[in-house]
């Protein structure tokens, strides 16, 4: 079945959806249709989904990038959705100019609504695209900072996408990426999986008829890593990982890493 094309009608549940998640060909036509559809929701979603808590894991990542590379003048934000981070990275680097990528159109075109109410020399310096984060348009070494909220679990292979990071970061340039990962405690892992599965299905069904569209992320992090084996990816990539903060006991981590060499 051809994959939904985003718009209220299409049922992204009628689709074998672990096929699609476990299929790296197929998994970024089921991933962007979702996030076209979620698009107009997706901060309120991820207020509630967190209990309020992705305001703060955010701003420690935005955070980390100041302490990380504080004359950075060059910044690529990936997984961008409706833009809330660049604004706040191009606020925070009053010098730099960012880069908002996403493969959603609908999540780069609430981030070019966002820029619209915001100051103007902030959204001067941010530039909405649509991309995708494992064929990035950046030339090598062209970067001083890429950041990711929520945006490697969702590629089709973690694999060649924090590659391409790295070849557009220069030397000495940070990465800072904020993500689900899987727990390692297998307890608690039942458990939180469990409770974003159970609130996933529930809010996406309440708001979309289709508990899948939130549903989703339960699945993805089942098939995804612990925080721990993002660490070492990052090192046979050609990071040298700074350092790993953990929230909700690995269900959620921040790493900050420097690109070697």
């Amino acid at each position: 079945m051809t994959p939904p094309t985003g718009s209220p009608e299409c049922k992204l549940g009628s689709l074998d959806v672990d096929a699609y998640l476990a299929d790296p060909s197929r998994k970024q036509a089921f991933v962007t249709p979702m996030f076209d559809i979620i698009a107009p929701r997706y901060d309120a979603f991820t207020k509630l989904f967190s209990l309020g808590m992705d305001a703060g894991w955010k701003r420690r990542a935005i955070a980390a990038v100041i302490a990380v590379a504080p004359a950075a003048r060059r910044v690529l934000d990936l997984a961008s959705g409706t833009g809330d981070v660049a604004a706040q990275l191009a606020r925070a680097l009053p010098q730099a100019t960012v880069a908002a990528l996403d493969a959603s159109p609908r999540m780069i075109d609430a981030a070019r609504e966002r820029l619209r109410t915001t100051d103007a020399d902030v959204a001067s310096r941010v530039t909405p695209m649509v991309g995708d984060m494992m064929a990035l348009p950046q030339d090598d070494a062209s970067l001083d900072v890429v950041s990711a909220s929520y945006g490697v679990r969702n590629v089709p292979d973690p694999v060649p996408c924090v590659r391409e990071m790295a070849r557009v970061l220069r030397p000495g340039g940070a990465l800072v990426t904020l993500d689900f990962y899987r727990p390692a405690f297998p307890p608690w892992r039942a458990l939180f999986l469990w409770y974003l599965a159970v609130a996933g299905n529930v809010v996406g069904w309440l708001w979309h008829r289709d508990p899948i569209v939130y549903g989703y992320i339960a699945r993805s992090i089942r098939d995804f890593m612990t925080a721990d084996e993002f660490s070492a990816l990052l090192r046979r990539e050609g990071f040298e990982v700074v350092s790993v903060h953990r929230h909700l006991f690995g269900g959620i981590a921040q790493h900050v890493a420097r690109r070697v060499g």
